[in-house]
């Protein structure tokens, strides 16, 4: 189960994003928003990361303007490593090395055909460990220090 969130200006590309998850067989809860009203994107950020840390959904996307935002947002949350990605080479070293478990899409700076591109790079990678296991718990434990 993937977790996906948009705030109002990332409701278009989180609609082609499901679209594709869909094409490809992948089951997704989308924690909202649901219309183009305007919402809080920490909001959503927060509902999607509470997700994912649960085990609820394995990983997650969320999508506003620029992707910064949310990013910011649920890197907030204890237990996750999300990466704005705007490419499709950031988007597969965020789960190869990285092992990020949330990306974030910016709608207003990334057209929908590269969107969804990156979108397959990353759901189309995996987490390589080894040495990069070694830092991935060096972040993890960053989140230690008061």
């Amino acid at each position: 189960m993937l977790a996906i969130g948009s705030d109002h200006g990332g409701i278009n590309l989180k609609q082609s994003i499901k679209a594709l998850l869909e094409e490809r067989g992948i089951k997704a809860k989308d924690f909202g928003t649901f219309d183009s009203t305007s919402v809080d994107y920490p909001d959503i950020a927060e509902k999607v990361a509470a997700a994912v840390v649960s085990g609820e959904c394995e990983t997650g996307i969320l999508v506003c303007g620029t992707g910064i935002g949310m990013s910011i947002a649920a890197n907030k949350v204890k237990g996750i490593r999300a990466a704005h990605v705007t490419d499709t080479y950031s988007a597969r070293m965020a789960r190869e090395h990285n092992n990020a478990n949330i990306i974030c899409l910016g709608e207003r700076i990334t057209g929908c055909d590269l969107a969804l591109e990156i979108v397959k790079a990353y759901l189309d990678a995996e987490f390589l460990g080894g040495r990069h296991e070694t830092r991935v718990n060096k972040i993890m434990n960053l989140e230690k220090i008061d």
